[in-house]
């Protein structure tokens, strides 16, 4: 059997849609991909809708936390995720080529536990399905 795919999901702050894409990866595809988050400004700590959200769909949080995208450049990655069009414009360029996919999810940041759920659901609904057709799994 092949070793997993390392996912990364990148994003400004780190701390909403890219955490809740990282959850729901490693859920999802937890036999055939490792995710793994970041943002390019990170903020100070993982948004509470955003955890909150999560925890209503039974997922796990414990591990998350923000990253800044340097801390995981030496990082072996399969494929880049871009979960909003900023991270998309600044996206760094790593060590290696790595192929890139962007697929934009509105940022719920500051709005009511009811639009991260819905941004987690349409995360859920996309984002597994096009990276399963990104690394052909």
């Amino acid at each position: 059997m092949n070793s997993k795919k390392t996912v990364l999901v990148l994003c400004t702050g780190n701390s909403c849609r890219s955490q809740m894409a990282e959850a729901i990866l490693n859920h999802e595809l937890a036999d055939q991909v490792r995710a793994i988050s970041a943002g390019t400004r990170p903020q100070p700590k993982v948004a509470d809708g955003a955890i909150e959200a999560l925890k209503l769909a039974g997922l796990p949080t414990e591990n998350l936390y923000p990253k800044d995208v340097d801390a995981v450049m030496d990082e072996a990655i399969d494929l880049v995720v871009t979960v909003c069009d900023n991270a998309k414009e600044s996206c760094p360029i790593f060590p290696r080529p790595v192929p890139r996919i962007h697929t934009p999810f509105h940022d719920p940041h500051g709005e009511p536990l009811a639009s991260f759920v819905a941004v987690r659901d349409q995360i859920r609904g996309e984002l597994v399905a096009a990276v399963r057709a990104a690394l052909k799994l």
